[in-house]
C-alpha cells in the first residue's frame, strides 16, 4: 500500500482505521477477505454493496474501492439487479467459482486422493493412487507430485493458489514439520511442507488429517451451529475439533490425539508404544470382525470428548466407518445416551460427516481457500 492509500486522518482508503504501527497491506487484505467471505456465502444469489457494506462495517466508498478491485482480478462479477423498493436497483455481485483453485491433498498410510477445488470449495476433479506412507520421503513426495500434475493437468491447467496437505500426526503445522508419526518415526523431523512445495512449485500448508477434515466440515454449518468434534477412524483414530467457532490445534498441533487416550492399562499394544490405547482396541475389535465392539470403544471415547470438552456434536468419518456407518453411528449413539441420562440431559447428536471418503482432501483445500475468505483457525501459505 502507497503513501497515496492512506489519509491524513489515519483511514485506509478502504475504510480501516489504522492502528499504529498496524501492518496496513495486511489489514488492507483483511477486508477484501471479509467482503470475499460474504461473496462465497451468498452463493449464486450475490449480494449489493449496500448489504457488502452493513455486514462488514466499512463505508460505500471503501467496499466500491474492493469489489472494483475484485472484478478486475476476475474474483467476482455482477449478477443482474435487485428489484426496486423505491430507489435505484441494487446491482448485485458474486463470487466468480472458477477464478482461483485449490489443490488438497490426503496422504493417507496406504492411499493418496488429491482433488481439485474451485473457489466455493466444491471439486471439480479428483484421482486417487496407492501410497506407502511407511517407505518415506521419497515415494511419497514423487507419488504426489505425479498426481498433482496429472490432477492439473485433467482440469486443463487453471490457475492454483496452492495445495493444502493433511496427513496422519502428530506434526507441527506452523512450521510444517511432522514428528514421529505413529507406525512411521522415520517421518520424525522431516520438513513436509517445503519439500513438497519445491516438487509442486506451489505454496503448501501442511496439517493433520482430522484438522483438515473438521475445517472443511465447519466451512458448511451455518453460523453459530457450535462446537463439535470430528472423529475419523480408517487406518488409525484421531480426532478434529472445532471449538468456539475456530478450529482448535492446541500450540503444538498436539490437539485432537484422540485415538491415545489409555482406557485399559492391560490392554493390547498400541502403535505409539503404550496399552490399551482407544486406537490399538478399536482396530483391534475391527480386524476380528466385531465391528459392533469396534462401535462401542468409539462410543466410550465419544463420551470422554463430550464430558471433557461440552461439545455440541459429534460427526464420523473414515473408511472403517464408512464400511459399516449405521452400526458405527449407532453405537456412538447409545454410548452418548447412556452418558447422558446418569448426567439427566439431553444426548449430544451424532451424525456421519458428510463428503464421505473425500472429507480429508475436501478439507486440505479448504486449507488454502479458508484465508482467501477471512476464515478463523487457518494459517496463509507461505
Amino acid at each position: 500500500m502507497s503513501s497515496d492509500d492512506i489519509s491524513h486522518d489515519g483511514l485506509s482508503h478502504d475504510g480501516l482505521v489504522a492502528p499504529p504501527g498496524a501492518n496496513l497491506p495486511a489489514l488492507r487484505g483483511h477486508n477484501a477477505a471479509l467482503v470475499l467471505g460474504l461473496l462465497r456465502a451468498a452463493g449464486g444469489q450475490g449480494v449489493s454493496r449496500r448489504e457488502l457494506a452493513a455486514h462488514t462495517g466499512l463505508t460505500p466508498q471503501a467496499v466500491s474501492k474492493i469489489t472494483a478491485r475484485l472484478r478486475a482480478e476476475g474474483l467476482a462479477a455482477e449478477a443482474g439487479r435487485r428489484a426496486s423498493t423505491g430507489g435505484k436497483p441494487a446491482t448485485v455481485l458474486r463470487l466468480v467459482p472458477g477464478a482461483r483453485h485449490a489443490v488438497g491433498l490426503h496422504l493417507d498410510r496406504d492411499e493418496l486422493v488429491a482433488v481439485l477445488a474451485d473457489l466455493t470449495g466444491a471439486p471439480v476433479a479428483v484421482r486417487r493412487a496407492p501410497l506407502a506412507f511407511e517407505a518415506g520421503a521419497g515415494p511419497v513426495l514423487d507419488t504426489a507430485a505425479r498426481e498433482v500434475a496429472a490432477l492439473r493437468a485433467e482440469a486443463g491447467g487453471p490457475p492454483v493458489l496452492g495445495a493444502g496437505v493433511a496427513c496422519p500426526g502428530p506434526l507441527d503445522h506452523t512450521a510444517g514439520v511432522l514428528h514421529r508419526v505413529t507406525g512411521a518415526p522415520q517421518w520424525d523431523g522431516f520438513p513436509l511442507r517445503d519439500a513438497l512445495a519445491e516438487r509442486l512449485g506451489l505454496p503448501v500448508v501442511l496439517d493433520k488429517d482430522t484438522n483438515a477434515a473438521a475445517l472443511g466440515l465447519a466451512r458448511g454449518m451455518p453460523s453459530g451451529a457450535g462446537s463439535f468434534g470430528y472423529l475419523h477412524l480408517g487406518t488409525g483414530l484421531g480426532a478434529g475439533l472445532v471449538l468456539g467457532g475456530g478450529l482448535y490445534r492446541g500450540p503444538r498441533t498436539g490437539a485432537g490425539e484422540f485415538g491415545h487416550q489409555t482406557v485399559q492399562w492391560d490392554g493390547p499394544r498400541c502403535g505409539c508404544g503404550r496399552r490399551g490405547c482407544i486406537e490399538a482396541l478399536c482396530l483391534a475389535a475391527v480386524a476380528r470382525g466385531d465391528l459392533p465392539g469396534a462401535a462401542a470403544v468409539l462410543g466410550a471415547g465419544a463420551a470422554n470428548l463430550v464430558e471433557l470438552l461440552d461439545i455440541d456434536r459429534v460427526l464420523l468419518g473414515g473408511r472403517t466407518v464408512l464400511e459399516n456407518p449405521d452400526g458405527f453411528r449407532t453405537g456412538v449413539a447409545e454410548a452418548l445416551g447412556g452418558q447422558a441420562r446418569a448426567r439427566g440431559r439431553a444426548a449430544v447428536p451424532v451424525a456421519l460427516a458428510r463428503g464421505g471418503a473425500q472429507v480429508v482432501a475436501d478439507g486440505a483445500a479448504e486449507l488454502v481457500l479458508a484465508p482467501l475468505f477471512g476464515a478463523r483457525g487457518v494459517t496463509v501459505p507461505r
